[in-house]
């Protein structure tokens, strides 16, 4: 909470929600699926190995709480999507955020975006992984960030677009350490994006269920 006042008072909500809008994102033209359009043959807790050149990063995944979200990313896992695109957003203190470009800074290819869950009680809180979106609540696609402290101005306060919050639908397992250093890395300007880009580029090697 003290760091989340401190980013309130140097640059304002508005600010801190758009640090997380996907750069180079567009704004979605597609309904958003539904839990309906979203399969979901999955357990409670699907646990999902992220390898990077900085080490495994192991997730438990709430597809209880967070059905479309957890479906949504598990799709993504599933069709090789994850394979080669980099963490293109470090904020030390905040979170890393990825899963969109490849180590070119070229946008992937994505399924359509999905219902934001951020209703479901989860909260933003230290090594939680949340879906990553435009300043359109329901745009989530295939970025997602994970949160490097608690981030509850990240949580679900009203309907209103700038209060809907970020879904979160899991959490970090093992690897906070590998989290930890990830977060730490010098960063700057590269390819489309103007800072917060890794210098040396963290990228994801292979994403499989466990």
């Amino acid at each position: 909470m003290q760091f989340a006042r401190k980013l309130s008072l140097s640059f304002g909500l508005a600010t801190l929600l758009a640090l997380l809008a996907a750069c180079g994102g567009e704004t979605p033209d597609r309904k958003p699926q539904s839990v309906q359009e979203v399969a979901q043959d999955d357990s409670p807790m699907t646990h999902v190995v992220l390898t990077t050149n900085m080490g495994e990063i192991e997730l438990a995944l709430d597809a209880e709480k967070a059905p479309i979200s957890v479906a949504n990313f598990l799709a993504y896992v599933d069709n090789g999507h994850f394979e080669g695109t980099i963490f293109h957003r470090v904020i030390p203190g905040f979170m890393v955020q990825g899963g969109g470009f490849d180590t070119e800074y070229q946008k992937k290819a994505t399924l359509n975006p999905i219902v934001n869950e951020a209703t479901n009680g989860l909260k933003n809180v230290k090594y939680s992984i949340a879906m990553a979106r435009t300043s359109v609540v329901n745009s989530g696609s295939s970025q997602f960030f994970i949160n490097v402290a608690d981030n509850a101005f990240l949580d679900h306060r009203d309907t209103s677009a700038a209060g809907f919050g970020y879904a979160v639908f899991g959490r970090v397992v093992t690897g906070t350490d590998v989290v930890d250093q990830m977060a730490a890395v010098q960063t700057g300007a590269a390819g489309r994006f103007a800072k917060d880009v890794p210098v040396e580029a963290i990228v994801i090697e292979g994403a499989r269920r466990k």
